[in-house]
């Protein structure tokens, strides 16, 4: 069940980059780009109805796929991030989004990262389908999301792999 309002994006993150994020380089180490996305990704999940607590109840959670990181600019120590999340397309078992992670008071895009994601039945370690309300969520989410239109970093290579009609 999706717990909040359905915005284009969803807003899934507001942090600060951290002291131990900065590389000998003096900018965010590209590992901790994807670290905070993460953290946008447990987030989102959460507010869509299937994080953390969904996986203690009833055994499922989804599994990364396929990742693709865009560096669009640097990010300082300490800087503002917002990371918001925009879904692209789902089915039954799989789930496609889209994130970018802005500079939180200059707005400059600082990163983008699209996934592929798959809802897996921890217990078996087999791919399962999502719950129907999980399903619905994900529908709206789709629906509202699509105005958006396709971002410009979409990797073409990446997304969900279709039967061909006969």
């Amino acid at each position: 069940m999706f717990s909040a309002s359905i915005d284009a994006p969803l807003l899934a993150l507001e942090t600060r980059v951290r002291d131990a994020w900065i590389d000998y380089n003096g900018h965010m180490n590209v590992a901790y780009y994807t670290l905070a996305f993460d953290l946008g990704v447990d987030r989102f999940y959460d507010l869509a109805g299937f994080g953390e607590d969904y996986k203690q109840r009833t055994g499922c959670s989804t599994f990364a796929l396929e990742q693709h990181v865009t560096f669009q600019r640097e990010l300082l120590q300490d800087a503002p991030i917002r990371i918001t999340v925009q879904v692209l397309d789902h089915d039954a078992k799989r789930l496609h989004y889209f994130q970018r992670m802005h500079h939180g008071e200059q707005g400059y895009l600082a990163a983008t990262c699209e996934w592929v994601s798959l809802h897996v039945d921890t217990t078996q370690r087999r791919a399962t389908p999502f719950p129907p309300d999980i399903l619905a969520g994900l529908a709206r989410l789709h629906a509202t999301h699509a105005s958006l239109g396709m971002p410009a970093e979409h990797c073409t290579r990446m997304g969900l792999k279709r039967p061909r009609s006969p």
